[in-house]
Order: C-alpha cells, then structure tokens, then sequence
C-alpha cells in the first residue's frame, strides 16, 4: 500500500506527535508514505471563511501535485481531510477558477482518504489484531470523531455520519474495549479555542464529563484541533466540573502504536499535556513520576 503523504501544517507543529504516530504506525505496518513535495498550506477554517477560491485553489494545489505521482492522497488531520475532499467536490464549479489561480489543470480525480479510513478499510481490522503483540488490555476508551471527520456526509463521510464505528473497530482490533457514549460526533469548541475558550471549556466539559460517566479510562481522537480542546485545555474545562479528575487524550494512531508494541517515544506520548500515565500502566508499561512518563 502506497499513498502520497499530506502531513499539513499542524503535524508540522503542534500535532508533531499525532505525525510521528502515524507514520510509525504506517511503517509497522506495511504502508508506504511518500510525502507530496512542497506541499502548501490546505487554507484550513480561515480560508474557506473569507475567499472561496483561496479555499479551493490551496488544497488543489496538493492534490495537483498526488496526481503527477499517480498516488492516493492519506491525511491525518480532519481539517485538513475535509478541506481537500471539499476541494475535490467542488472541483467542477470551481476549476475554471481554480486553475486560473493555480496555473495547472485539475479535474478532481485524486481520491483523498483519511488515515481512519486506511487503517480500517485498506488494512483492515483483521491484520491489525494479527499484528499486535502488546495487547491494550481491556482499555476501556471512547472514541472522539468531532464534527469533521462526519459532516457534511456527503463530502467526507467514509461510514455513517451519525454513528461512526471505524476507530471502535480499529480499538476493539488492538485489545481495547470501546465504551458507548452518545458523544463521539459532538463539536468540541473547534476553532474557537483562541477567541472563545470559555465555550470551548463549556463544551469540552460535557464531552469529559459523559465519557467519564461512560467508563472511559482514554479518549481517542484523529483531529489535531479536537486533541488541543480536549487535551491541552483539559485543566480549563474541568475548572468547572465537580469532578476534576483527568482523563488522557490520545491519537488513536498512538493507541494502535502501543498495541504494535512501538515505544511511548517512538509514538511522540511525552507531547500530551494530560499524562498518559494511567494507560501505560493499564497496558504494562512502566510510568515515572507524576505528570510524566518513561520514555
């Protein structure tokens, strides 16, 4: 399995973590990334807020560039997933447009997938129970989709938009155990987290606040934006709770990673701001002190 690699500008930065999972995990498990050359910025929620065809003409710009190598597009990132699968849905009423602005012809034809969708329907659950060797011991963990990974269904949508199952299956293949929770497509705060961060606490509370009352040990997510609501404003939102107690916040490509029996190094876990102490000491491994761990 081969796919033109779109990392974009959050797993070049504050998602470094969440980039060095998956391609961690992508290696372990036989998957071949090649990363777009000099790819650009996908415009991301500005973008599409304020010039149309910026929105459109940005992403394309990636997407030209997988259809020279002939590659299906893999992103990890939900915004960025959403951006270019938008721009390849709207490509037959923006390409006059766009290709003014990009100066190269594009019809829309490079699929996009998301890491999810890899992981679940081109690997498959089965080859991924076959290679775990560190089994997650029961871990009891809600699966987080947010908003971008299911709306608008018919952009993005892999699976059902209400009722998402892919990262519960992928859990279930590593040895957790999904909790229900009627939380997993709520919003988070998304962008808001800057100019906003108090409905952003609001709303991350109750997503705490349910997985909580649903059993969750971990939640697991595959959105940058979503793992900085949840994770590194985690102290904020439970400011307001009468239950303070932290949960960890994890990609779902590091929970797969420890399964694989990958290092919480090698799977960037020392980045979280929530220790995830409590899972690797759930799973066997050894933790430190509090507030870290043994990398």
């Amino acid at each position: 399995m081969r796919y033109a690699y779109y990392p974009g500008c959050s797993l070049e930065s504050t998602a470094w973590d969440y980039d060095r999972s998956t391609r961690t995990v992508c290696v372990a498990l036989g998957i071949d990334l090649v990363e777009i050359p000099d790819w650009t910025c996908c415009g991301s929620t500005p973008a599409h807020v304020s010039n149309a065809s910026l929105a459109a003409a940005l992403p394309v710009l990636n997407l030209q560039k997988a259809a020279e190598m002939e590659l299906q597009v893999m992103t990890a990132c939900a915004s960025c997933y959403s951006r270019l699968r938008k721009a390849n849905w709207e490509a037959t009423e923006e390409r006059e447009r766009v290709e003014r602005i990009t100066g190269t012809p594009y019809d829309g034809r490079v699929q996009v997938l998301h890491i999810l969708d890899v992981l679940a329907n081109h690997v498959g659950s089965e080859q991924i129970r076959q290679s775990v060797t560190a089994p997650l011991a029961n871990l009891k963990a809600a699966s987080y989709y947010g908003c971008l990974l299911s709306r608008p269904p018919q952009i993005v949508a892999f699976e059902s938009a209400d009722n998402p199952t892919a990262m519960d299956t992928l859990l279930e293949a590593a040895g957790a155990k999904p909790v229900e929770w009627p939380f997993k497509t709520e919003c988070c705060g998304a962008g808001l987290s800057i100019s906003r961060p108090d409905a952003v606490a609001r709303l991350t509370g109750r997503l705490l606040s349910m997985a909580r009352e649903a059993g969750a040990e971990c939640l697991a997510l595959a959105c940058p934006m979503c793992h900085v609501n949840l994770d590194l404003r985690q102290q904020e939102a439970l400011a307001n709770l009468e239950d303070k107690s932290q949960i960890p916040v994890l990609y779902i490509t590091q929970l797969i990673g420890l399964a694989l029996g990958l290092s919480p190094s090698d799977l960037g876990l020392e980045a979280l701001a929530v220790s995830p102490a409590p899972v690797l000491e759930k799973v066997g491994l050894t933790s430190a002190a509090p507030g870290g761990i043994e990398l």
